[in-house]
């Protein structure tokens, strides 16, 4: 018998280095409790490196509170490892979640991951 984990299901992360020190992680899918380990796991080893590190979420279709605990998370371990943060976020499912709480003012938001890499 196979288990296969659904957090594969839900979420897809590619990450990239674009230049040195330069990260880009691309998540696409639903960001919820169930997903949301599989995306901090990727955020906090690529934070470890230090450098700038870009989360384009542009391909996110759900953004729960486990993601957006994740990424506040990701915020304050980016200012501990003096790194930069970066959040790219155009669609509704992410922006909307961000103002209604508040978050957005706490993240480095852009429009475009050339945006956030100029």
């Amino acid at each position: 018998m196979t288990v296969q984990d659904p957090r594969a299901e839900q979420i897809e992360l590619k990450v990239r280095q674009p230049a040195p020190g330069v990260t880009v992680l691309a998540v696409s899918g639903e960001v919820d409790m169930v997903s949301a380990p599989s995306l901090r796991e990727a955020l906090v080893n690529g934070l470890g490196d230090g450098g700038t590190f870009v989360v384009d979420m542009t391909g996110v279709t759900f953004l729960g509170s486990a993601g957006l605990a994740v990424l506040v998370e990701a915020a304050k371990l980016a200012q501990q490892q003096s790194a930069t943060l970066k959040v790219v976020a155009t669609a509704r499912a992410v922006t909307r979640p961000l103002e209604a709480t508040g978050l957005g003012e706490i993240f480095n938001l852009h429009d475009s991951v050339d945006s956030a890499l100029s």
